[in-house]
């Protein structure tokens, strides 16, 4: 048995290359072999959001404060609300942070193939996420 404390774990700030506006990515946990899942918390402040990216074994999103919205490449930008799961398949291409008023925080779920958790692409355009 693991107990990873609350507060043990420094914050770290959205890398400028992966996300638009402020965000915080709080560590929950990392895979322990031979699992491949790991998992933290992501606040994005209001209109902060994440570039286009893809995961090799997809991703799971559980929102848990806050107004968000989600986009896959191709679809339209969905709002999404505290207790809302999103799921994006593999190799799909997409996105997801706040609203342009309103914080979010998400539980992020994914899975490692070959140390890989995601590819990170361009960043989404002022008229992608107005959409």
């Amino acid at each position: 048995m693991e107990i990873t404390r609350n507060g043990v774990q420094p914050s770290k700030a959205g890398p400028p290359d992966w996300f638009t506006g402020k965000t915080r990515i709080d560590p929950l946990f990392d895979a322990h072999e031979p699992a491949r899942t790991s998992g933290a918390s992501v606040t994005f402040e209001p209109a902060a959001r994440t570039a286009w990216h893809t995961h090799p074994l997809g991703q799971t999103l559980i929102v848990v404060s806050g107004l968000g919205r989600v986009q896959v490449w191709g679809g339209p930008v969905e709002e999404i609300r505290p207790g809302d799961v999103v799921w994006f398949p593999p190799g799909v291409k997409h996105w997801h942070g706040a609203s342009p008023a309103t914080a979010m925080s998400h539980i992020a779920i994914m899975e490692s193939l070959d140390g890989k958790v995601v590819d990170w692409m361009e960043h989404v355009t002022e008229e992608q996420y107005g959409a």
